[in-house]
């Protein structure tokens, strides 16, 4: 809950944005797309200045929800908030399918039920601030989705593009929240092409993944709530369902903004970026030692949000997963399914089918070694499992004729 006067402005210590490959800096409270070199722009903060305004047991006493990371986040005016009840999302063990000290944390609970509601809420806050009233964007479901709730709530008109094989559900969903949504005969990236052009001609603000700034900041938060549950330290590993890497990079990002305030030590997560094997273009890149990724052709794979067949910050990604000691790794349809009908049967916990990536990725690194049994490990399970089709193994019973009931 906000407590502030919704005219007043919040403190926050925006210092500038910078481009995230030349070091470029951009000037703040204006509204910017990609950097002069295309690529994203990275807000940067006065950190001692946050640090002596905000000791860390003060959050102690804040509600437990996105807001709380106020000083850390790029809005300046409360009234600019379009929040729709941001909480902390949970840590839940998965001992039965997964190991002791596997630990999902479950986006799924979060408004619009998947964790792209951090992101959008954050953009759109910025939007409403920096006076945009058009945007469009494309999704492969759950991004459009979150966009079109808070847009909507902010007064914003929103054209999504989507996929055709997006699952019915978000299509759905989008539209009942109030943007207009077009299916697309092709990919996310090229949903995203069309929206490039109308931006170029001035028809609406391009939303694409990190095609602006402040979506990455909404998903830094990740980042900045999972250490606050931990005690102010990480785990051991991470693993993240990576398709445009939004989430990855922000938590990248957080982890340095809190040593930088003093608040972790210099220690990390080995973050594993995880895709799909058909469609791995992150996973290609890394294992040729290349910094950026070609595009993924005929991408394909069940786990609709991680089918992106080219990432505009595909650097940023593979930078991450270097620096921590990772691994970008993929994992078939077949194992991801697996996983999430494990996690369902044995643990109680519905996963998404991209959550059931991260499970299935988890399981073949524990076998190769890159993580040992003893690690804590935090899997990212991005949106509830009940957005997603599923199998119908209910059987039927006649009340006219019953079979023993010690037979049921």
């Amino acid at each position: 809950m906000l407590t502030e006067n919704l005219n007043t402005e919040r403190q926050t210590f925006v210092t500038h944005l910078e481009c995230s490959l030349t070091g470029e800096r951009y000037e703040a409270d204006r509204l910017h797309g990609l950097s002069a070199a295309g690529k994203p722009l990275l807000v940067r903060y006065d950190l001692a200045a946050a640090g002596k305004a905000l000791a860390r047991d003060r959050l102690d006493a804040r509600p437990t929800d996105l807001w709380r990371w106020r000083e850390l986040l790029p809005v300046r005016r409360t009234a600019s908030i379009v929040g729709l009840g941001e909480s902390e999302t949970p840590l839940i063990p998965i001992p039965a399918s997964g190991a002791p000290n596997v630990l999902v944390k479950d986006e799924g609970r979060l408004p619009t039920g998947s964790f792209k509601a951090r992101g959008l809420v954050m953009a759109v806050a910025m939007a409403r601030e920096l006076g945009v009233t058009r945007i469009a964007m494309p999704t492969n479901g759950n991004a459009g989705a979150a966009l079109a709730a808070y847009a909507t709530r902010a007064g914003i008109e929103t054209v999504v593009l989507c996929p055709d094989d997006t699952p019915e559900i978000n299509v759905r969903e989008i539209a009942a929240q109030g943007a207009r949504v077009y299916r697309v005969n092709g990919l996310i990236d090229e949903c995203g092409a069309i929206v490039g052009r109308g931006a170029a001609e001035g028809l609406w603000f391009d939303f694409s993944t990190l095609k602006e700034p402040y979506r990455i900041e909404g998903k830094k938060t990740m980042g900045l709530e999972l250490a606050a549950q931990m005690g102010w330290r990480l785990p051991r590993a991470i693993f993240y369902p990576t398709g445009g890497g939004t989430g990855l990079i922000g938590m990248w990002k957080a982890f340095a903004e809190l040593e930088a305030l003093g608040w972790i030590g210099p220690e990390r997560p080995r973050m594993f970026a995880v895709q799909a094997s058909g469609c791995a273009p992150i996973v290609r890149a890394f294992e040729a030692g290349e910094e950026h990724a070609e595009r993924w052709e005929d991408a394909h794979t069940v786990a609709a949000g991680i089918r992106v067949p080219k990432a505009v910050g595909d650097f940023l990604i593979l930078r991450a997963v270097r620096e921590s000691g990772g691994r970008a790794m993929a994992v078939g349809d077949p194992a991801i399914l697996q996983a999430v009908a494990d996690c369902a049967e044995r643990d109680g916990l519905l996963l998404c089918p991209e959550g059931g990536a991260t499970l299935a990725a988890y399981r073949t690194a524990l076998a190769a070694g890159w993580v040992e049994p003893e690690d804590e490990v935090v899997l990212f399970n991005c949106a509830t499992g009940l957005k997603y089709p599923l199998a119908d193994k209910s059987r039927t019973l006649d009340k006219d004729a019953l079979p023993p009931l010690a037979t049921l």
